[in-house]
């Protein structure tokens, strides 16, 4: 039982980069103190490195995840978050994509908006944006750091100071009502909470997978954002939460009439 519930907390890892005890107490149906053996488990085998609240996936600084592994899970839920999350965009806006892997397909989306500029750090994000020669694509420039395969470094900050961006589409390694919207790269965190601090639409862009996860390093509060974007509904503390700060859920199952009228309540 113990080494199936340790091989099946690797594959959650897999999937989603981390996790929170208390997400693991719930999957699993045990108390914090089996869930802590279990952890001190797998990090004396070097799987695993504590953060607060939860753990993340061990990665290797010679030889960090492949973007490319990342970008081929849970495809079809990114794109329709990607959808949604293109529905938000008007002719004529500048927007900055984050990098990550479910903001990235938000550009085929795009290909119909009408003098559009798109400002990103993202090298996926540019190679998709230049199949589309009706889109302006403005580059941050910066150190690449692989793992993500997106521009870092003070050159990135001082590039987006340049630039009115009117909406910002972020992208999260996880979320919690404690530790708010985290990222596990310190390098992006400072890009992202520079990002978040701006006075224009913040929207965030996650699968459900990564609702009560916490990740290395706080880069904004959910109450930050203007609309949180995710696959389905999230759990009820969380609705509570957003009605109160006026973030408003975008879901697969949400249209924009409802929604602008629930926060008309």
């Amino acid at each position: 039982m113990k080494i199936n519930r340790l091989n099946k907390i690797e594959e959650i890892l897999e999937d989603s980069d981390s996790i929170s005890i208390n997400k693991l107490c719930e999957i699993f149906d045990v108390s914090k103190n089996t869930i802590r053996r279990d952890i001190a488990e797998l990090e004396k085998h070097g799987i695993i490195t504590k953060v607060y609240g939860g753990i993340m996936l061990k990665h290797s600084t010679e030889s960090p995840e492949p973007f490319a592994t990342r970008e081929i899970k849970n495809p079809s839920l990114k794109k329709q978050i990607a959808r949604l999350a293109a529905d938000l965009v008007c002719d004529g806006d500048v927007i900055y994509i984050d990098s990550g892997t479910t903001t990235m397909h938000m550009i085929p989306y795009l290909a119909e908006k009408k003098n559009l500029t798109i400002v990103t750090a993202s090298v996926h994000v540019i190679n998709l944006a230049a199949a589309y020669s009706q889109l302006n694509i403005i580059a941050t420039g910066g150190s690449l750091y692989l793992p993500s395969n997106a521009f870092v470094g003070p050159s990135v900050v001082n590039c987006l100071n340049n630039y009115n961006i009117s909406k910002t589409f972020l992208a999260s390694t996880g979320i919690s009502l404690e530790n708010g919207v985290t990222n596990a790269s310190p390098l992006e965190c400072e890009i992202k909470r520079y990002l978040a601090q701006k006075n224009n639409m913040k929207v965030l862009l996650i699968d459900s997978s990564k609702i009560n996860v916490s990740s290395l390093m706080t880069y904004c509060e959910i109450s930050d954002l203007n609309y949180l974007i995710v696959d389905k509904e999230p759990p009820v503390e969380y609705l509570t939460y957003l009605s109160k700060h006026k973030v408003k859920l975008l879901t697969n199952q949400t249209n924009f009439s409802q929604e602008e009228n629930f926060y008309k309540l």
